[in-house]
């Protein structure tokens, strides 16, 4: 895995920025969303990285896990001019009669090259691309706009995903920019990734948002594609040295149970971290699923309900775990 990170990391377009011999440093993002009160302190700006090395079961940003640019659909919009057909030399669109008379369209995933050219000629948004490739420099213009918000705020950018530290460069040339822009920096981390980039970027960040989803390597892997251990080695070396705020979705099934909870709870306790945030399971993405082709796994899976969250309320009380939140599902 940490090879294919090392193939993708170096596959950066580096351009002369004029005056600076400073070369600047492009990665690919699907998503600048401005005004986020929910990546961080104060008014934020998050940059969502393109690639992700897990593939959580739940992840409501599925758009996130590829790191290449991928076609999403929402025929619902479409308006039917038949451009897009027109314009697929993959013959990868398919248009078939409905009852109704209106024609059903769909994507053969196994023809289509993403080359995009649907994208451009329709006219509809019912076709459109996920992910492209950006410098670091034109992602600064970005949210130095909202300095002002984070002034007042005490907010400023959050990197997350995907998983930011996929692209270790672009990650890096970001938060180089924006500290010396004297802009407060968050990295949204799976904690999956290669030591030494976290070392790399460490003197750079205010705050980590480090996610921990389960305690045994086994059933960790089994939801999301990797193991743990790699994880929680970096979660080690990051305690102590920078400000954390650890953050736990709550999965029904899968870590929601009482003792998976008191070890995760242990583990907070040992570690100097500002804030532990459970996060309840929601089906915000699901309808994202279906527009990139695939299948949502967890369809038939229901809220944590509300009296497993006063469990938990209970359970970080009786550990003295005091500054803990659980946000709303």
């Amino acid at each position: 895995m940490f090879d294919k990170l090392k193939r993708f990391s170096g596959n950066f377009i580096r351009t002369s920025s004029g005056k600076s011999r400073e070369p600047d440093v492009a990665g690919r993002i699907f998503n600048i969303q401005k005004f986020s009160i929910n990546d961080g302190p104060g008014i934020r700006t998050t940059v969502f990285f393109k690639g992700c090395p897990l593939h959580c079961a739940w992840c409501s940003n599925p758009e996130s896990i590829n790191p290449n640019p991928e076609l999403i659909t929402n025929f619902q919009v479409c308006v039917h001019c038949n451009q897009c057909v027109e314009a697929c030399t993959q013959n990868a669109i398919i248009v078939e009669n409905s009852e109704n008379s209106r024609p059903v369209r769909s994507i053969n995933r196994e023809k289509c090259n993403a080359c995009m050219d649907c994208v451009k000629n329709c006219t509809s948004g019912a076709l459109r691309s996920t992910g492209s490739t950006v410098s670091a420099k034109a992602v600064l213009e970005k949210v130095e706009q909202d300095v002002p918000f984070y002034n007042n705020s005490g907010g400023g950018i959050t990197l997350s995903g995907g998983e930011p530290l996929l692209q270790p460069e672009f990650a890096l040339a970001i938060l180089k920019l924006s500290k010396r822009k004297k802009i407060h920096t968050v990295l949204d981390t799976s904690g999956y990734a290669q030591k030494e980039v976290f070392k790399t970027v460490l003197p750079f960040l205010d705050l980590v948002m480090f996610d921990v989803k389960h305690m045994d390597p086994g059933i960790h892997k089994k939801y999301t594609g990797v193991d743990n251990r790699i994880i929680q080695e970096n979660l080690g070396y990051l305690n102590g040295k920078v400000n954390i705020w650890l953050r736990v979705p709550l999965i029904p099934g899968f870590n929601d149970d009482q003792e998976t909870i008191i070890k995760i709870l242990d583990l907070a306790g040992d570690l100097c971290i500002e804030k532990l945030f459970f996060l309840p399971y929601h089906q915000w993405g699901i309808g994202k699923y279906s527009g990139l082709g695939r299948t949502y796994t967890l369809s038939g899976l229901e809220s944590i309900p509300d009296e497993k969250i006063e469990v938990i309320r209970h359970l970080c009380k009786s550990r003295k775990i005091r500054n803990y939140d659980i946000e709303q599902g």
